[in-house]
């Protein structure tokens, strides 16, 4: 991996376009093996990876109009940390696998190219709602800006669609503009565990509650060592009377129904939103459904095995498991499920033994987004083989 000085960046972009060479633009490169395998040049190995770690500094933080400006290889854990000294932060949740505790949780600029939101996007919209400017280096070299500083600037807003979730196809994101929220005043929640066809009447009612959860995640049987499948409820506001009434009104509804609660502190439910979003994963898989199936889903002998956390009211999220516990057929299995329920799987990390399988289904616009493609990269330099929505060659679905 290669990890050059700021200002020798856009130089060993151009030397690489000149030559033709392909490489992988990435960030901490700690995730590096999430999604399509990316092809090497003729004769190499492993692909050449260019990384943006020098680019790390925090560029502008507007306190007063809730936005920051970092360059893209600032690591997570240290913008929220700097973020919280003024009472605010990025309302966005931690890549599976790590968290605010120590662990690796990579860069702002990977987090934006992997577009991946989790519970979080209940309250606060996704990771593209929260990008309002970004800077990037074209193959060739060219820079390239989209959007602005202010929160009500959308100049260029398709463009920053593009590159949030792009996995480094289109570009190398240099620096990032996104809005910042209030570090919540008051926050508790509820573990909700018991029936999945009781949960899903409690989901919908916390779904229709006056107070918006600030998470319902689903967590399937297995996840922290419940026997039961559970919802993880997290409510903030800046009275705690308002969290108190509004949790009251759930346990009471929630034992109606035959189900168990736990009252969760500030403090435990994030050690809970952590947990739940670790696990042994040799299988990483993205999953997404219609709401309202996701209990379907769970319900569903194709998830046996695994340890399932979605965003209750999305139906998106993350399962993980074990190489010797999930063959490959059962993962086809799962993909077919949930596109039979209208949604689709995403392998995102897969065992070094087992058969390799596509990252992601044929998109309905794929033929879009290979011209797409074809005018950021001509060369096809950029994560060769690695097309969100475009099955690698070779592979079947």
């Amino acid at each position: 991996m290669i990890c050059p000085e700021p200002s020798a960046l856009q130089e060993l972009v151009r030397e690489l376009h000149q030559q033709a060479r392909p490489w992988l633009p990435a960030g901490s490169g700690s995730r590096l093996n999430w999604g399509a395998a990316v092809l090497p040049a003729p004769g190499e190995s492993e692909p050449l990876v260019v990384s943006t770690g020098g680019l790390n500094r925090l560029v502008e933080h507007c306190a007063g109009d809730f936005t920051v400006t970092v360059q893209a290889g600032l690591p997570l854990q240290t913008l929220q940390a700097e973020l919280a000294n003024t009472g605010q932060w990025l309302a966005l949740d931690w890549p599976w696998g790590s968290g605010p505790n120590g662990e690796s949780s990579g860069t702002v600029g990977g987090l934006v190219a992997r577009g991946l939101a989790g519970g979080l996007r209940q309250r606060y919209l996704g990771v593209r709602d929260q990008l309002i400017g970004l800077e990037l280096l074209r193959a060739d070299g060219t820079t390239a800006k989209a959007g602005g500083k202010v929160v009500k600037n959308v100049a260029g807003y398709d463009l920053m669609r593009l590159f949030c979730g792009s996995w480094g196809s289109l570009g190398l994101i240099t620096e990032l503009t996104l809005r910042t929220y209030p570090l919540p005043r008051h926050r508790s929640g509820l573990l909700i565990r018991g029936e999945l066809t009781a949960l899903e009447q409690l989901r919908r009612r916390c779904l229709a509650a006056p107070l918006m959860p600030q998470r319902l995640d689903w967590w399937s049987a297995g996840v922290m060592g419940c026997e039961q499948p559970a919802l993880l409820l997290a409510l903030a506001s800046v009275s705690q009377a308002a969290i108190t009434d509004q949790l009251t009104q759930h346990r009471q509804a929630a034992a109606e129904l035959g189900l168990h609660t736990d009252q969760l502190t500030s403090e435990r439910l994030q050690e809970l939103e952590q947990q739940g979003r670790q696990g042994k994963s040799d299988w990483l898989l993205q999953l997404g459904v219609p709401p309202a199936q996701a209990a379907v889903l769970l319900a569903d002998a194709a998830c046996a095995g695994m340890a399932c956390n979605l965003a209750a009211g999305v139906g998106t999220g993350l399962a993980c498991a074990a190489a010797d516990a999930l063959p490959n057929y059962r993962v086809q299995e799962l993909r077919q499920r949930c596109r039979e329920l209208g949604g689709q799987l995403s392998v995102l990390q897969q065992p070094a033994s087992a058969t390799p399988l596509p990252c992601w289904d044929a998109s309905p616009a794929s033929a879009v987004i290979e011209a797409v493609k074809r005018q950021f990269d001509p060369l096809q330099q950029l994560a060769r083989g690695r097309l969100p929505g475009v099955v690698q060659a070779g592979l079947s679905t």
